[in-house]
């Protein structure tokens, strides 16, 4: 019987999670029955979401269960099967990460094209890049657009903002250090960029985006938002994809101050959830897909390697440690 490690979520973090509230344990993976596969994943994805996953509170995915291991994107290889539909040495996409292997209905698994480099199913062509797509397709962005992109050398982040140049934005991005601003603006091709870290974000994207911005997509929320909406042209639009600056506070924190001015700009704010969207995941290809065989799309990774050390890349995750897409090689 094949052996499998996997991590658990032993205890609810209170505030900023540390690797104790994480276990590693090692698990029987049992034969296939009818239907059912065996997969060895390859690699795995840790996600911001997942901080939320943590609480023990009512949302739009189910909190993680104490003591069972937790759920995640993941690749993999099917290793034994049952199914028809999926035969030894296909791969697969999955929900089942957080594990070496597992075995499941071929049901619960979407077989994916045979990839020397399998991340990218979690990455540009997968959830990553959908989350990237729908966000401006959410609010309309098209040629002319100023946008303004936080939390930019990220995993969703990075691919927004590229994608919003190859329809002809202009593009502001911001980023946490001076290594991850020279990315924007070189390698990702960002007409600015500033560093957070150092301070008045209103300020730096005041100076960086002079004539306003008529978009911007909120991975942060907090003082970025603030300072977007002070930005904002009349009739601008917000893609709120997500809030990472307050997904560790113990207690909700006041919004932005200058919210009057969704009034007076007629400002329109939309929150999206991308597994909304996943029947759209072939339009995202057919832009994405060109453009990342013609090198004309970069895709960043930071790569963590070991299921042991899965909590350090999601902590590391979490403190802005990556650039690009955060991967778990298994």
């Amino acid at each position: 019987m094949m052996k499998s490690r996997e991590i658990r979520l032993r205890s609810r973090p209170r505030g900023t999670p540390t690797p104790d509230d994480f276990e590693l344990a090692e698990v029987d993976v049992p034969e296939p029955g009818d239907g059912e596969i065996v997969v060895k994943n390859r690699v795995m994805s840790v996600d911001p979401y997942m901080r939320g996953r943590m609480n023990d509170v009512k949302s739009y995915v189910p909190p993680f269960a104490l003591g069972k291991a937790m759920e995640g994107g993941a690749v993999g290889e099917v290793v034994a099967s049952r199914a028809a539909s999926a035969p030894v040495g296909t791969l697969v996409m999955s929900m089942f990460g957080w594990r070496e292997a597992f075995v499941a209905p071929a049901t619960s698994v979407q077989v994916v094209p045979p990839s020397k480099t399998p991340s990218v199913y979690l990455g540009v062509l997968g959830l990553t890049g959908l989350t990237a797509w729908v966000g401006l397709e959410l609010v309309g962005v098209k040629a002319g657009d100023r946008v303004f992109i936080s939390a930019a050398a990220g995993a969703v982040g990075s691919i927004a903002g590229q994608l919003a140049k190859h329809r002809g934005c202009r593009v502001v991005g911001s980023a946490g250090g001076a290594a991850k601003v020279a990315l924007l603006t070189g390698e990702l091709g960002f007409d600015a960029a500033f560093d957070y870290k150092a301070g008045d974000v209103a300020g730096q994207l005041a100076a960086a985006a002079p004539d306003g911005i008529d978009v911007y997509f909120d991975n942060v929320g907090g003082d970025h938002l603030e300072a977007a909406m002070g930005a904002m042209r009349p009739f601008g639009r917000i893609s709120a994809c997500g809030m990472i600056s307050r997904y560790n506070d113990q207690r909700p924190e006041p919004g932005p101050s200058n919210m009057a001015m969704i009034v007076g700009k007629r400002l329109t704010i939309k929150g999206f959830i991308v597994s909304d969207s996943m029947a759209r995941l072939p339009e995202m290809h057919a832009e994405v897909a060109p453009l990342l065989a013609q090198g004309k799309l970069h895709a960043r990774e930071t790569v963590i390697e070991g299921i042991a050390r899965a909590p350090e890349a999601f902590l590391s995750l979490l403190a802005g440690g990556n650039v690009g897409k955060m991967v778990v090689a298994l």
